[in-house]
């Protein structure tokens, strides 16, 4: 099998996804565009990237103008050669990794030699759910499945493996610690780009949520998804009609220790050997291994558990091999649950916070945090990393790479 190796990652500084946001006035197709020319840019790729066989771009709201094939309008939208044709998928949080992974795989099967991959979602101007969806609205599927919000789920994934507010709140100010520092010792600087608008006159250049937090100030917020689980439409009832063995549901989750809301965009570019040696460049990682599986529709954000389980017994390792991980920082108890089930060590786990911090622009941070793991694995001299998301409607989707 022809290997797939990763020669690039980069990304923007994530935006507040709000109106008063510094990237509000930039479309998603701008945001991606802007990422696709960079990374042609910066691999000096000849005739606008034309060896690039197909732009594969994760965003989860696929309406209005994050619709109509995305990925093809930023193409078009960029530098590229209008050769290079475009494909849009949604695989909720994990789009922007699942992309990347669709790429290596092609890539591996010899389906073409070179894939841009990566993601994008601009949240403040379309909303998340803007697109509505069977899973929430249908009553019969919503019935069948015991579809519960995110939040609810999170706040499931606390109670039953008994994750207190403490828990949840001391590694919210823990993401934000390392954020903060890994921001000013521009740890960041090599694979972030400053956003530009069309005069030319820079947007932003560094996340934009990253804040001084501590235990005494989360205190003080309100459990974000209380009302919605003890009241109309009443999800508590929901939930325990799914897990009796539990007596109520703690609500523990707050927008502090949740992922924060956010604009942002980011581009992989994936290879094989013979590309790399055509162009001059030099591989950074062989992506060893990819993987997916469904999960629990209702507790739905366990996925990074069983994903793992998977991806290391198909790539014959075991989570002892694995230097550094990269786990999507939805909400706390995803992330806790992840190290207590692999008793995986903090110290090698977001070792540079995530997106309680930085925030979680959908269907771009999967190849947002495979681009940071790549960028810590070679400032600490690792050698395997290992990136993985939860996902709505239940499901996980993981990567693990190894450096060249």
């Amino acid at each position: 099998m022809t290997e797939a190796y990763i020669y690039d990652a980069i990304r923007t500084p994530r935006g507040k996804g709000r109106k008063d946001g510094s990237l509000h006035e930039a479309t998603a197709v701008k945001l991606s565009a802007d990422m696709l020319n960079g990374i042609v840019e910066r691999n000096n790729l000849a005739e606008g990237g034309s060896q690039i066989e197909d732009v594969i771009w994760g965003n989860v709201t696929q309406i209005g103008e994050q619709g109509a094939c995305l990925a093809r309008s930023a193409v078009l939208y960029s530098d590229l050669n209008e050769t290079v044709p475009g494909v849009s998928i949604n695989r909720f949080c994990a789009s922007g990794l699942e992309a990347v992974n669709m790429a290596a795989n092609q890539v591996r099967g010899g389906a073409g030699s070179a894939y841009i991959a990566g993601g994008v979602e601009s949240m403040s101007r379309v909303p998340m759910g803007m697109d509505g969806g069977a899973i929430a609205v249908d009553p019969y599927l919503a019935m069948k499945a015991y579809f519960v919000p995110q939040g609810i789920s999170s706040d499931i994934i606390a109670t039953k493996y008994g994750f207190t507010r403490d828990d949840c709140d001391a590694y919210a100010v823990e993401s934000q610690k390392r954020a903060a520092a890994a921001t000013k010792a521009g740890v960041f600087n090599g694979s972030r780009l400053a956003v530009k608008d069309q005069n030319g006159l820079e947007l932003l250049a560094v996340d934009e949520q990253i804040r001084p937090t501590d235990m005494q100030g989360l205190g003080g917020l309100r459990a974000s998804f209380k009302d919605m689980g003890e009241t109309m439409p009443g999800f508590d009832a929901i939930a325990l009609m799914k897990y009796p063995e539990l007596e109520r549901i703690n609500h523990v989750h707050h927008a502090g220790n949740s992922s924060a809301i956010s604009d942002g965009s980011a581009a992989v570019l994936i290879g094989n050997k013979e590309f790399g040696e055509t162009n001059g460049l030099k591989p950074r990682a062989r992506i060893r291994s990819t993987a997916k599986i469904g999960t629990d529709p209702t507790i739905m954000l366990t996925g990074p558990v069983p994903v793992t389980e998977k991806i290391l017994r198909e790539s014959g390792m075991a989570i002892g091999d694995i230097d550094l991980f990269e786990v999507n920082e939805a909400f706390a108890s995803v992330v806790l649950r992840f190290m207590t089930y692999f008793d995986v060590d903090h110290g090698k786990l977001n070792v540079n916070g995530g997106a309680i911090a930085m925030g979680h622009p959908l269907g771009a941070t999967g190849a947002m945090i495979l681009g940071t793991l790549l960028d810590e694995m070679e400032a600490s001299d690792k050698e395997t990393g290992l990136a993985t998301l939860c996902i709505g409607s239940g499901m996980g989707a993981a990567t693990i790479i190894e450096r060249v």
